[in-house]
């Protein structure tokens, strides 16, 4: 919002919002919706929802979406969108992996700001295109590593940053489910076929789709950088030829070691993310289905308990959380988070490019610090991730550096 003379205080127009893939049935579509409207920033107006026409159709208009607004390829959705003057602002790519880059690309050309789910492409050269083309527009680009925008991350986060753990030295982190257990892909389950097809999925399978938010957790609590990385990628699942569970092992620059855990085959587990760190005057803990809570452990110290909402919760943390102490936030708040961070980008490239009488996208804006989401660069760094891994692993488990 803004604040006219006199006090008045007049609200921005909400961000015009447009979306490839997540037509109907597709979960992740759903969920990206959900978060676009949590904070009422975003108004959904344009989709090309689905590859196939009459269901790209059909999911438009049961969302309601004008009978114009609904394309049938992004190409076209891009360079319509982009020719009119309530044309959409940014773009919400959900798709499966492979479409990703193209995606991605073509509405950076028609410039449109991205909002892209992860891993952000299928191939490292993919992700470097993408940063150059990010870099030359000035364009606001975000990746959904959703976990980033719950609370007590960021109380987690802003605790390192303080120093309060001391120099940093052990890092475990898992993504556990056990959703692939069983051959589901054979099923005709649609979300299962992808992920196991290195056409659509990519070189990583389940390292792609739940260990990229592992290592991007531990890259956005503790800042620390990878230098080398030993993996074992590994398939359960008969016939498959993408690994189902993966066990990493990560030197970082300033000498601390790390473990990954990362597996769709673990029976009782649901989404069980969870991170651990420890540094030379203490550690922390925090696990996504308890979402809540952060453990902090002062050296020779009794367990703390911090709870989002109460007192104890960082600037950071507070700032993200919507609802009083003792009613739970969860995943599609953590979510929203992210959209609202990448609305504040946006906005500040709106505001920008009216100072400077143009659209501003010579180079990226200055933002407020406070705002935090994962962006381009994250991105890249996720792919470069699996593509080491997988490196690593097809070498017989040998040290590669990232």
């Amino acid at each position: 919002m803004t604040i006219e003379s006199g006090g008045t205080v007049k609200r921005e127009r909400k961000i015009r919002l447009g979306m490839v893939g997540g037509g109907e049935g597709a979960f992740i579509g759903a969920v990206h919706r959900i978060a676009a409207r949590l904070d009422d920033e975003y108004e959904f107006v344009a989709g090309a929802l689905s590859s196939t026409p009459a269901k790209a159709k059909a999911s438009g208009l049961a969302l309601g979406l004008d009978a114009d607004r609904i394309y049938t390829d992004f190409e076209a959705m891009a360079k319509a969108e982009s020719q009119r003057d309530d044309g959409i602002e940014a773009v919400a790519i959900v798709t499966p992996n492979h479409m990703h880059a193209p995606a991605a690309q073509a509405f950076l050309k028609a410039g449109i700001h991205v909002i892209c789910d992860k891993p952000l492409t299928t191939t490292l050269a993919d992700a470097k295109k993408l940063k150059r083309l990010v870099e030359s527009t000035g364009l606001v680009f975000g990746v959904t590593h959703n976990y980033t925008g719950y609370p007590m991350v960021r109380h987690a986060r802003e605790l390192v940053q303080r120093g309060v753990l001391g120099d940093l030295r052990v890092v475990q982190v898992q993504y556990a489910q056990d959703w692939l257990t069983e051959s589901l892909e054979k099923s005709g389950q649609k979300q299962a076929a992808w992920r196991v097809d290195p056409k659509r999925s990519g070189a990583g399978g389940c390292i792609g789709d739940v260990g990229t938010h592992a290592f991007n957790l531990v890259d956005f609590i503790t800042g620390l950088e990878v230098e080398t990385l030993l993996a074992d990628l590994h398939a359960f699942g008969p016939g498959r030829t993408l690994d189902d569970n993966t066990q990493i092992l990560l030197r970082y620059k300033n000498g601390a070691r790390g473990m990954l855990w990362a597996s769709q085959v673990a029976p009782g587990n649901e989404n069980n993310l969870s991170i651990r760190v420890y540094g030379s005057k203490g550690g922390l803990e925090w696990r996504q289905e308890e979402p809540n809570h952060l453990l902090y452990t002062p050296f020779g110290q009794p367990t703390q308990i911090i709870g989002r909402g109460t007192g104890a919760a960082l600037a950071s943390a507070a700032r993200v959380s919507r609802v009083p102490a003792g009613h739970p936030e969860g995943y599609l708040e953590g979510f929203a988070n992210i959209y609202t961070e990448v609305a504040r980008a946006i906005r500040a490239y709106r505001n920008e490019g009216a100072k400077k009488g143009k659209t501003g996208r010579d180079k990226p804006v200055k933002l407020d610090p406070a705002i935090a989401f994962p962006t381009i660069d994250d991105g890249l760094k996720g792919v470069a991730f699996i593509e080491a891994a997988v490196k690593s692993s097809s070498k017989g488990g040998t040290w590669v550096k990232l």
